[in-house]
């Protein structure tokens, strides 16, 4: 548990809920700070992405620290989770890296012109939750 009555999500569970997941937000720290949601899957126990060009690829491109964050909470009995990955993107272009990419089924969700591939290596992931355990 945490000092703040929460209690800290072990490793196992960060890559359980990671699992869970197909909506994220990806923080960039550029000269404006920013937070874009995104469809993601996971490869390799890493955060993949499809992206066009712009702030997310250019951030892949340069190797710039980014954040990633999922989380569940449920209004009706105050429960809830969730899970941060500090990493380092990296724009997937291997050929077989790229195949096990698309074979994600990664929807474009805002336009076709999604056709570029991120990946997060994470530095670190922490957890935590709010329920009846902690």
């Amino acid at each position: 548990m945490s000092d703040y009555g929460l209690r800290v999500l072990d490793p196992d569970e960060c890559r359980a809920a990671l699992a869970t997941g197909t909506i994220g937000r990806v923080a960039l720290c550029g000269a404006v700070p920013m937070v874009l949601p995104v469809v993601y899957g996971l490869l390799d126990d890493d955060i993949v992405f499809r992206t066009a060009p712009g702030e997310k690829l250019i951030a892949a491109v340069l190797h710039q620290t980014v954040a990633f964050e999922i989380d569940d909470y449920d209004t009706r009995t105050s429960t809830g989770w969730s899970v941060n990955v500090v990493g380092t993107p990296e724009e997937i272009v291997h050929p077989v890296e790229l195949e096990r990419a698309r074979a994600l089924g990664l929807p474009c969700w805002a336009g076709d012109a999604r056709d570029r591939f991120v990946r997060i290596r994470a530095h670190d992931v922490t957890g935590r939750s709010i329920d009846e355990r902690a």
